[in-house]
């Protein structure tokens, strides 16, 4: 169900918690793409003698013409009008800023081949690399025993097994072998080969569980980052025989902490800064000052140089304290983004960071409820968000579970929003996935919803067991899509517009929270089973 589009009967309450000043940075804003493209057909239609054959409306979406019916379709390649003989082409110039809004759904640079991070690049949508398996079996099962930890919750210790949310394995090329890096339940870092699931480094052994995506060095220094339930983010080095432990920031070490100590979300490094946010409810950026010692080993020399609470007094007024940051930040042009528990989604200008200006808030929304999963920003700079449904406020009903934001009209920013819940505590705890024309959402009752990306309109709904927690991968047309009855399946979502067919399923055993990480061929992932597996 659409629950409310730009423009619509809930334009008043949007506004009301929406605010900034600057519209994002970058080489054109959204709105600025669409007007540019609108002249361009029109500057098209005059010079080879046509008629225009699009319209661009408010969501950023071509529709085919004037005349035509159904669903708005973007005008492609194919169906767009030919050039004139005599029209000139020009260059895009290089881009100056810290992500390119275009790198989307490509790999993270071109240092490091692999899939270095959650979702796999700074605007978490990079999937991986095909091919897909057609008739995927498990090859083999890491480790020997299953991997368990004790850990605190509420006062109440309990054992935790596998891999959870979000737990998706980094996997990189290196040294002529296939590397694959993940934290776990055990307590532990596991860094293992890829094909046959043997340890490449000693374990590192952390204070408590690692519930998160652990994060490798883009720009080819050998060093891992992650998050744990210990009090710390960690930095290790993989040029030793075994992980070791260069540096570690405290959840105390900034101001004005709340909520808790805990690191869940996979951090970002952009020429030699790192971008985090905790459970401690405070966003980080730390100058990491990498380099070689004598010996020729990888060395860091960090400095927090900057923090920003995750709330501000309007949100602790309307949800109280419950403000952690749990997703993974994501950087778009020169803003990176980040949601809290509480539902606020923020956008911090960063473009003179490396120069010394203090990064500036210049985007603020706010979704109603607990926001964990990282928000997705496609190439056009448009926003995705999944949100839980746990206080069942008003803002929540009006708004829906999934919201389509576009930060260039910060007054108004809201697309759409769809519904995606069926009772109190649940909603969406997976990260979405901006496949083609549609946005694929895990449901926590069990559903796995595909929207469409312009109007977020229901297109199809897949019934899982549930809860679906694990984030949606698409690589090859193929939607890998595990749920808590242990199956991992594969679907076919080469046609957008109808309900995926099932291809092939791979049981496993334990819930799959994690989501999985496909390369070349092979597909890992761990589950609450105990145990982490190589499926192809």
């Amino acid at each position: 169900m659409i629950l409310s589009k730009r423009g619509g009967p809930t334009s008043q309450v949007r506004g009301s918690m929406a605010s900034v000043a600057n519209s994002p940075r970058g080489w054109f804003s959204p709105t600025q793409n669409r007007i540019l493209v609108a002249l361009a057909f029109l500057c098209l239609a005059t010079g080879a003698g046509i008629g225009v054959v699009g319209l661009i409306d408010r969501s950023g979406e071509a529709t085919a013409a004037p005349e035509a019916t159904g669903s708005p379709q973007r005008v492609t390649a194919s169906t767009a009008p030919p050039p004139s003989p005599t029209t000139t082409t020009t260059t895009r110039p290089p881009y100056d800023g810290w992500v390119d809004p275009v790198s989307a759904f490509q790999p993270w640079g071109d240092k490091v081949e692999g899939l270095l991070t959650f979702r796999g690049n700074p605007t978490r949508t990079f999937h991986g690399s095909g091919p897909m398996p057609s008739d995927p079996q498990i090859l083999w099962r890491f480790p020997d025993s299953a991997m368990c930890g004790n850990s605190s919750v509420g006062g109440e210790v309990i054992n935790w097994c596998g891999t959870g949310w979000t737990g998706q394995p980094s996997v990189f090329e290196r040294d002529g072998r296939t590397w694959v890096a993940f934290g776990a339940y055990d307590k532990r870092v596991h860094v293992i080969d890829g094909d046959t699931g043997e340890r490449i480094l000693g374990d590192a052994v952390l204070g408590d569980i690692i519930k998160g995506s652990v994060t490798i060095d883009p720009d080819g220094y050998p060093l891992l980052y992650s998050g744990s339930r210990d009090n710390f983010f960690h930095v290790y080095a993989t040029d030793r025989d075994n992980l070791t432990e260069l540096w570690t920031l405290s959840a105390d070490a900034a101001p004005r902490t709340k909520w808790n100590n805990d690191w869940d979300g996979s951090a970002l490094i952009i020429d030699d800064y790192l971008f985090e946010g905790g459970e401690n409810s405070v966003f980080h950026i730390v100058k990491l000052n990498r380099g070689y010692d004598a010996n020729g080993l990888v060395t860091v020399d960090p400095e927090l140089v900057f923090t920003a609470p995750g709330w501000d007094d309007e949100l602790i007024s309307a949800v109280g304290g419950n403000v952690s940051i749990e997703n993974s930040v994501a950087i778009s042009g020169n803003t990176v983004y980040f949601a809290n528990s509480g539902g606020l989604i923020q956008g911090w200008d960063i473009s003179g960071l490396a120069d010394g200006v203090e990064p500036t808030r210049v985007f603020r929304f706010w979704a109603g409820d607990d926001i964990d999963a990282s928000l997705v920003i496609d190439e056009e700079g448009y926003i995705y968000a999944g949100v839980e449904y746990e206080r069942g406020n008003q803002r929540s009903q009006d708004l829906g579970q999934v919201l389509k934001l576009d930060p260039s009209v910060p007054d108004d920013p809201l697309v759409w929003g769809a519904e995606a819940r069926t009772h109190l505590d649940s909603g969406v705890w997976g990260t979405p996935a901006v496949h083609r024309d549609v946005v694929i959402v895990p449901t926590d009752d069990g559903r796995v919803l595909g929207l469409d990306r312009a109007t977020g309109t229901e297109r199809w709904a897949l019934k899982l067991e549930g809860p679906v927690w694990q984030s949606p991968v698409v690589v090859d047309d193929v939607l890998v899509q595990g749920d808590c009855g242990g199956i991992l399946r594969g679907f076919d979502v080469s046609n957008t517009a109808i309900e995926p067919p099932e291809l092939w399923s791979v049981e496993l055993g334990g819930c799959i929270e994690s989501t999985p990480a496909v390369w070349n061929g092979r597909i890992w992932v761990g589950t609450r089973s105990g145990f982490f597996y190589a499926v192809g």
